[in-house]
């Protein structure tokens, strides 16, 4: 008769042995065991893996891959976020999960003004990070910055502002979508749509960014575009100075927003100034999926803030540790893509989670 154990097969030894053959039986035995042992690990490698694809499942969007061996660097990522854009909580989200895979520690700082935002740069050479993520909102503002940290010795790439400046400043590379082309696209889709009057919402004077949003809508669009500049620091004042816009202006039947949060008061405007206008906006947050279901804002043009936070960073860490820089002295565009009612669907479940 044979015991079972974990499904091997162990051989019933009699209890009473001749001297003879104890040497045989202790040989036998511990081979026994050791294949015991190793079919347990088996098992047990075999149980880890399936627990191991649930889990990487449920972190699809993290750093389920593992966390790389190479040593620990630091990473600093400086923005001209303005308070309340939930536009670089996305962004965000995306560094930190490639600083996390990186085996990198992450340092986040932001302010919507171009010289503040230089002086944070400052901040981070002298922290002797071992790359520096930045937007080139105010490239004039920031050049100085990037020639420090050049002559410092640390990699600098440019993301989200900066398509064309990056080069000239000398950062390595640039991840982000083409705002001009992103602008035409924008205005191609209201000619489709038969609007005659938009009104392009700018919330940061200023910003090469969304200066070329608008400009690339005005090119293509073969309507009127004027340009209605906001306070985006103020939530009560874009709501108030839109409103009173379209309650001037009847003519006005689209409005054009540069950012999610912006459009979600654009909506309020329209409905408390008595306006048909129509609302599109550019990039995306979990309140917007809501207003495209529901029809209230018609589309909204994607640029996947959260790959150009986790490209940005991950994009230091190749050139760090193997001397890799993707784009072959090109930018590498992330957008832009046009989200509304008939692909919501898909992007909905990510945006939940933060993520688009």
């Amino acid at each position: 008769m044979a015991a079972h154990r974990s499904g091997v097969q162990f051989p019933h030894f009699p209890l009473i042995l001749h001297s003879q053959h104890k040497e045989v039986y202790r040989m036998k035995r511990n081979r026994v065991a050791a294949v015991a042992v190793a079919v347990s690990a088996l098992l047990a490698v075999a149980g880890c893996s399936s627990s191991g694809g649930k889990q990487a499942q449920q972190n699809a969007s993290g750093a389920s891959a593992g966390t790389a061996n190479t040593p620990r660097m630091k990473i600093a990522m400086i923005t001209h976020a303005a308070p309340g854009d939930t536009f670089w909580d996305i962004v965000q989200k995306g560094a930190k999960e490639a600083a996390a895979k990186d085996n990198a520690d992450f340092v986040y700082s932001n302010d919507p003004d171009g010289a503040k935002q230089a002086t944070l740069m400052q901040n981070a050479i002298d922290q002797k990070v071992d790359g520096i993520a930045v937007d080139l909102a105010h490239p004039d503002a920031m050049a100085g910055a990037v020639a420090k940290a050049k002559a410092a010795g640390i990699p600098v790439v440019a993301f989200n502002s900066g398509l064309e400046q990056w080069q000239k400043l000398g950062a390595l590379g640039f991840f982000g979508q083409d705002e001009s082309l992103a602008g035409q696209a924008f205005g191609n889709r209201l000619n489709t749509v038969g609007a005659k009057h938009a009104l392009c919402v700018v919330q940061e004077q200023g910003s090469v960014a969304l200066e070329a949003r608008c400009a690339g809508l005005k090119q293509a669009f073969k309507g009127t575009t004027e340009n209605l500049y906001v306070n985006g620091a103020d939530p009560t004042a874009v709501q108030s100075t839109i409103q009173a816009k379209l309650q001037q202006d009847h003519s006005i039947d689209f409005v054009a927003t540069l950012a999610a949060p912006v459009a979600q008061l654009a909506v309020q405007s329209v409905a408390s100034a008595g306006s048909s206008a129509k609302i599109g906006t550019f990039d995306t947050n979990k309140a917007l999926v809501k207003l495209v279901e529901d029809g209230k804002v018609e589309w909204s043009v994607d640029q996947q803030p959260y790959l150009e936070g986790y490209l940005s960073v991950d994009a230091l860490w190749l050139y760090k540790t193997n001397g890799n820089m993707s784009g072959g002295g090109k930018a590498v565009l992330t957008g832009p893509s046009f989200i509304d009612k008939t692909n919501i669907a898909a992007v909905a479940k990510f945006a939940e989670s933060g993520t688009r």
